[in-house]
This record gives C-alpha cells, sequence and structure tokens, in this order.
C-alpha cells in the first residue's frame, strides 16, 4: 500500500530540517578548516533557501484558503436557501451521531 502524503506532512517534515540543519550549525561551528567551513558554507545556503521555500509555501496556502472562503462566501450569498438547508442537514446528521453515541454509551 502506499502512503498519501499531504502538504501538511511535508510542512512538517521541512520544518524539522531546517531545525536539524541549525542545530548541525550550531554544533559543528567550532570545527575549522576549509572542507568544515564549506560543508557550513553549503548548509547555511540549503536552510536559506529552505527556509524562503518554507515561506512560499505557507503563503501559497494561505492565499488558497483565503479563495475558498471567499468562495464559499459568495455561494452562501448566491444560495441561502440551499445553504441553510445543508447546514441543517449537517445538523441534524451530527445530532444523530451523537445522540447514537451516547445511547450506546449508557448500555
Amino acid at each position: 500500500m502506499e502512503e498519501r502524503v499531504t502538504s501538511d506532512d511535508l510542512y512538517q517534515h521541512l520544518q524539522a530540517i531546517i531545525r536539524d540543519t541549525e542545530a548541525l550549525m550550531q554544533a559543528t561551528a567550532s570545527f575549522a578548516g576549509d572542507k568544515a567551513d564549506q560543508a557550513r558554507t553549503k548548509a547555511g545556503d540549503s536552510l536559506r533557501a529552505a527556509k524562503e521555500r518554507m515561506s512560499s509555501v505557507q503563503d501559497d496556502m494561505t492565499e488558497r484558503a483565503q479563495d475558498y472562503l471567499k468562495q464559499g462566501q459568495q455561494y452562501v450569498r448566491d444560495n441561502p436557501w440551499q445553504s441553510i438547508g445543508l447546514a441543517a442537514g449537517i445538523g441534524l446528521l451530527v445530532g444523530a451521531l451523537l445522540l447514537g453515541t451516547l445511547t450506546s454509551r449508557r448500555d
């Protein structure tokens, strides 16, 4: 089976990589030498790029969420009775589920 990876999962992994890279750079700050300096420089560049990408992804996700919210608000304005019916139906469904859960716990 293939595990589905969400954008939130990717965001969390990217944050972990950034934290780990920052910790590694701090831990190796006392090492001297050209190779250590090159490695720190490369890690720093990668870290900056990852932070920029993460910021870009976060901005994109925020923009998409705002677009969906605007679309939802527009739908409600254009279809008020359908929206009320949908909300009532969802409320009844949630109520029935809660009632069923409460009833089964008493038994």
